[in-house]
């Protein structure tokens, strides 16, 4: 079915919006879900207050294009249940790491959503991420994005983890010089 047709139905509030929903996008949200708080009945939980809460902003949301939508709301519920529970015990501590990593080329005072215009911002970093390679996306966005350890993402995409390493430090470095250039202050 196609995302029109079950936002037909969320509008309509026809309950097999859930139902399609979970069809075409279920396994993609376990996914992101699970990669967070590697925790399967967790991310069935996860999953299922996605679906919650897209019920109740559509309407009046209509978002466009809803398998993103569907994922900001997974992650953040995802990223939600990881920090009310001992992060070193669920997850390794992956949210953290990855923060950590990113904190040279994010602004150190002050939140960025402070400094900066969130969508300028959000503009720039899709602009960059459009630039890299398709390996290199790759690996920004699963590091980034899913929050998948190192080890991971090395084995998923059959590279060295030192490879990885590299290519993230490196990815990071010029995402830093790009966000300067663009006149982001760091």
């Amino acid at each position: 079915m196609t995302d029109e047709k079950i936002l037909e139905l969320y509008l309509a509030r026809d309950e097999r919006a859930i139902h399609e929903t979970d069809c075409k996008y279920g396994k993609y949200l376990r996914y992101i879900a699970n990669g967070i708080v590697y925790n399967e009945e967790d991310s069935k939980e996860i999953v299922n207050d996605t679906y919650f809460k897209s019920w109740n902003a559509i309407p009046p949301a209509h978002p466009d294009p809803l398998k993103s939508f569907l994922a900001k709301i997974t992650r953040r519920l995802a990223i939600n249940r990881l920090e009310k529970a001992d992060a070193q015990k669920r997850g390794g501590g992956q949210y953290l790491l990855a923060l950590e990593e990113l904190e040279g080329c994010l602004a150190s005072s002050g939140s960025v959503e402070q400094e900066l215009d969130e969508a300028v911002l959000c503009q720039a970093l899709n602009d960059f991420l459009r630039s890299l390679s398709v390996q290199a996306r790759r690996v920004f966005i699963r590091r980034y994005w899913h929050l998948h350890p190192i080890a991971r993402i090395a084995k998923d995409l059959s590279m060295s983890e030192s490879k990885v390493k590299s290519m993230l430090l490196r990815t990071r470095n010029s995402l830093k010089n790009y966000l300067e250039q663009e006149g982001f202050l760091l």
